[in-house]
């Protein structure tokens, strides 16, 4: 079976009061078409993060209307969707309280994170009890890169730069920060899922590992108690579409076939046939491509 980790559907009333998004975001019948014609069973849909706070007044509002008209692509398409809730960040109170009715009533399965949030990161305090509930309730977090504000933004805005550098050092800069606040540590059962191979983790790998052992030398680094690779592996990370076997590789190294995820990263990136044929390209054993495919995003959903 194969399982789309990374994809996107927007309601119009959040594209229309976006910026960069267009109505094909909307086309669910479009994406069920290009489904069937590559031979994906399943696909979860996750929140590409986008502006439309900022007209629509709140990103609590965002969240409702989000979680709301994905909750009716579910019941229409029961087999074929998975959803993954927004989280109302701008109210303490409505995090729990939304996470509870996602997933008690609206029927998601995980959680969508941005990777920060105006120079917030997941890190953040206001945080720690959806990590709490999400591993006592068994519910995956997806993590995509926040595309507003990223990290680096306020240097350089280049609608080039920003999409391919700050987008993914965004990512990079989250997990490093969940990594140094313990959080990883602390929920050992929490399953994060990282967009595009984690950003640039995997490439960072050993540097992590020996400039941590250089500056714990000198006691100039809080003790981690372990290499910081040894909590990084735990990680998810899924393919973001890629076409290539290069990102792979580097992912492969440190996180091994069980924690990389295929996914399409549809409707930003079209060539879904080619993310998939990526995988059964790669010179692993027939169970890995499969688990990379699909198998590995059913355990963690326990579809």
């Amino acid at each position: 079976m194969i399982i789309d980790s990374h994809s996107h559907w927007l309601p119009e009333e959040i594209i229309n009061n976006a910026h960069f998004f267009h109505k094909g975001w909307a086309d669910i019948e479009g994406q069920v078409k290009v489904m069937d014609e590559v031979g994906v069973s399943k696909a979860v849909l996750s929140y590409p993060t986008s502006d439309a706070h900022l007209k629509l007044g709140s990103i609590s509002l965002v969240t409702k209307i989000f979680n709301d008209n994905i909750s009716k692509v579910i019941k229409r398409y029961p087999e074929r969707f998975i959803g993954a809730a927004v989280l109302p960040v701008d109210s303490q109170e409505g995090l729990l309280n939304e996470f509870k009715r996602a997933t008690e009533t609206l029927g998601f399965k995980a959680i969508s994170l941005a990777s920060s949030y105006n120079g917030r990161y997941l890190d953040d305090v206001m945080f720690l009890p959806v990590y709490k509930l999400a591993e006592e309730k068994n519910i995956p977090v997806f993590v995509h890169s926040q595309i507003v504000n990223p990290i680096g933004f306020e240097r350089v805005n280049d609608p080039l730069l920003t999409p391919v550098i700050e987008y993914i050092f965004d990512m990079t800069m989250c997990i490093g920060k969940l990594l140094m606040a313990d959080i990883f540590q602390q929920h050992p059962n929490l399953k994060f899922v990282f967009a595009n191979f984690g950003g640039a983790v995997p490439f960072l790998q050993h540097r992590f590992d020996t400039t941590y052992q250089m500056l714990r030398g000198i006691n100039f680094v809080k003790d981690l108690k372990a290499d910081p690779t040894q909590y990084l592996k735990n990680i998810y990370v899924d393919t973001g579409g890629e076409i290539t076997k290069t990102n792979f590789l580097l992912a492969l190294e440190l996180l091994g076939p069980e924690h990389i995820l295929w996914g399409s990263d549809w409707p930003a990136k079209k060539n879904v046939a080619g993310s998939i044929q990526a995988v059964k390209d790669l010179e692993i054993g027939q169970n890995s491509k499969e688990a990379i495919l699909g198998r590995n995003l059913e355990n963690i959903l326990v579809l």
